[in-house]
C-alpha cells in the first residue's frame, strides 16, 4: 500500500488536482510539482494532439500530465512489474484510453518500436549515470523521435549532459535544487 507521500498530484487538464499513488521502489523519484509545471509551461501548447512517450514512467507524473493536457496518445514503459501493476490501476482510475503501459525495459522496447512521437520524457532513474547517454542512441537507433518533436531530459545537476544528436537543439533549460531540467527540439532538416 502506498503512503501519503506515494502521491502525485495532476496540475492541469481534466483530470486536474487527481492525485495518483505510486508504490515504494528503488529510483523511484518522481518529478516535483514545480518543475512539472515549468515543463507544460514550455510545452504550452504542443500537448494537445500530441503521440508522447515517457521512457521511465515511475509514478507516471509526466505522461498523466501531458494525457490531462489533451495529448492524443501517451506510451508509459516501466520496467518494475508493481510500479507497472500501479500505472495501469491509475490508468483505469482515470478512464485514460488513450494511454498504453507497458512493463518493459525501455532500452529495448525503443529499439524495436515501429512508432515515432513528438514529445519524448528522459527522466531516468539518477542511480545509473550511463542510462540517460544509453536512451538517447536507443531512441535514435529506434527512429522514435519525429522531427519537430521536443524531448525533455532530466538529471542530478552536478551531472553533464551526454552528447546528444547534432539535430537536438536546446530550447531551454533549468535548475530546481538538485535536479537540471532541459528542454529540446529536434530539427526539421539541415535548414531549420
Amino acid at each position: 500500500m502506498a503512503s501519503s507521500a506515494n502521491q502525485v498530484r495532476i496540475i492541469a487538464g481534466r483530470w486536474r488536482g487527481r492525485k495518483l499513488t505510486f508504490p515504494d521502489a528503488e529510483g523511484l523519484r518522481p518529478s516535483s510539482d514545480r518543475v512539472r509545471e515549468t515543463l507544460f509551461n514550455w510545452l504550452s501548447g504542443l500537448a494537445p494532439g500530441a503521440c508522447c512517450l515517457d521512457m521511465f514512467a515511475g509514478s507516471g507524473a509526466l505522461g498523466f500530465e501531458a494525457a490531462s493536457r489533451g495529448a492524443d496518445c501517451v506510451v508509459l514503459l516501466e520496467r518494475n512489474p508493481a510500479v507497472a501493476e500501479a500505472l495501469q490501476a491509475s490508468r483505469d482510475q482515470l478512464d485514460g484510453v488513450n494511454i498504453e503501459v507497458h512493463c518493459t525495459d525501455a532500452l529495448r522496447w525503443v529499439q524495436s518500436c515501429n512508432a515515432s512521437f513528438d514529445l519524448v520524457f528522459l527522466d531516468p532513474p539518477f542511480s545509473d549515470s550511463r542510462l540517460l547517454a544509453n536512451s538517447v542512441a536507443a531512441l535514435v537507433a529506434g527512429h522514435c523521435v519525429k522531427p519537430g518533436a521536443r524531448i525533455y531530459l532530466e538529471l542530478p545537476k552536478q551531472t553533464q549532459l551526454p552528447a546528444l544528436p547534432e539535430d537536438w537543439i536546446q530550447e531551454k533549460a533549468k535548475v530546481a535544487g538538485d535536479v537540471g531540467y532541459y528542454l529540446y527540439r529536434r530539427k526539421h532538416d539541415a535548414r531549420d
